[in-house]
């Protein structure tokens, strides 16, 4: 059954509450190396980045959080992070937004972060495991060794879902529309918990490759369905990207369509 909810963090949180072992997220980088992530170590990450944002940089609802990185585990933890202290997403397909209190970059997005007028700026490796960047710039936050001394547990916080939750594509959308619009697009495409849903994207692409209102996410959480964040398939890879497909019980596919028969539904 789909977790009904009014604000993306009440909603991620009904999720975790109602069966924390359960996978969430697994992601492939493209040499194939996997890691996975249940629902409650991904929390975790949510946690810790909650309260970096409050403790460390004194975040506040109605701040903004500009997310130049592409579809990744850690970037699932920015954005539901983002949402838990009240905070909006900015998210720009062109690089970084400016003008944000907090700006959070990948290693080839770092000096457009620095150069977009942010108090603060993160950088992540954005590496499996979580590994530090091999070079952290002056005035830059390194995330993962960073967020590592901040607690486990984040309090519920008075999020008002009316207010806005995400910037993208030249819209604002508060709380509730960015849930409503992951609920609708759960119904259209028919998920329910027994699917996994996977997302073909290139590396390098925007977080906007998860829908421009981010509606591929909460459809996800909505409904209860597990992530599979995985590249297309090379050429003459596409027996390995099946077998990997199989591997992970994908039964729908979004994204970036490898030719061929599949043998699940697309939903691209």
């Amino acid at each position: 059954m789909g977790v009904m909810s009014d604000s993306p963090a009440r909603l991620w949180r009904a999720l975790v509450s109602a069966d924390p072992t359960r996978p969430f997220v697994t992601s492939y980088d493209e040499l194939g190396d996997r890691i996975e992530l249940s629902r409650a170590t991904l929390d975790n990450w949510v946690s810790k980045t909650s309260n970096m944002l409050v403790d460390g940089f004194g975040t506040q609802p109605g701040d903004r959080i500009a997310l130049a990185l592409p579809p990744h585990w850690q970037s699932l933890a920015w954005l539901l992070s983002t949402w838990s202290v009240g905070a909006a997403a900015v998210l720009s397909a062109e690089g970084v937004a400016p003008g944000t209190e907090v700006a959070v970059a990948d290693p080839e997005r770092l000096e457009a972060a620095l150069d977009s007028g942010a108090e603060e700026v993160v950088g992540t490796s954005l590496d499996p495991l979580g590994l530090p960047l091999r070079e952290v710039p002056p005035m830059v936050t390194d995330y993962t060794v960073e967020v590592r001394g901040h607690g486990d547990h984040f309090p519920a916080y008075p999020v008002d879902a009316a207010e806005p939750a995400l910037e993208s594509a030249g819209r604002t959308l508060t709380g509730t529309e960015v849930v409503k619009a992951g609920q609708a697009l759960a119904e259209e495409w028919g998920l329910g918990e027994q699917d996994r849903l996977a997302v073909v994207v290139a590396p390098d692409a925007p977080l906007t490759a998860l829908g421009e209102d981010l509606s591929v996410l909460t459809a996800a959480i909505s409904a209860g369905v597990p992530l599979v964040l995985t590249p297309a398939p090379a050429e003459g890879d596409l027996q390995r990207f099946l077998d990997r497909m199989g591997t992970e019980r994908v039964s729908v596919l979004y994204g970036t369509e490898p030719a061929g028969e599949l043998p699940f539904r697309r939903v691209v």
